[in-house]
């Protein structure tokens, strides 16, 4: 049987710290999907397709990522995608908390799919999409907060 991680977030944008629990967690399953989320409570910078298109551009060449979109709960999508893992970082003692509660109440509601935690490196924890985005709006160089293949003077905001 497939070892199927989903690896769930908004990323607006995508950072530097994502690609690099991927690259990190690319060994322990056989495939993973970075799942976009959309919220319509949530008011994103990028647009979805153009997050898609980020993430796609940093793992085109690898083929054991797969870029996807979906809505509602995260383990109905992994149940949907026959997915018995969620793939999460861990930056401050703040995110295991809040991914511990999240990860207990998704093991309540889906028993056979599990949290899978890994930390991030150190000179990546200060690191996340709210600071990056705002520098972004700010006109400031967010270029070394994002992967090498993510130009971001390519790609408008919804905002611009």
């Amino acid at each position: 049987m497939k070892k199927i991680a989903v690896f769930p977030g908004s990323f607006d944008p995508f950072t530097i710290g994502h690609e690099a629990i991927i690259r990190r967690a690319i060994s322990l399953f056989d495939e993973i999907i970075v799942a976009v989320g959309t919220n319509a409570l949530k008011k994103t910078f990028y647009s979805l397709e153009t997050r898609k298109e980020m993430i796609n551009r940093v793992f085109e060449n690898e083929p054991r990522v797969r870029v996807d979109q979906y809505e509602g709960l995260t383990v109905d999508y992994c149940k949907r995608n026959g997915a018995k893992y969620l793939l999460r970082g861990l930056r401050t003692a703040a995110d295991f908390e809040f991914e511990r509660a999240i990860g207990q109440v998704n093991k309540s509601m889906a028993p056979d799919i599990e949290s899978v935690f890994l930390l991030t490196v150190p000179e990546h924890s200060f690191i996340n999409s709210t600071i990056v985005r705002d520098i972004i709006r700010s006109g400031g160089d967010a270029s070394k907060f994002v992967p090498a293949a993510i130009n971001l003077k390519n790609y408008k905001g919804i905002e611009d």
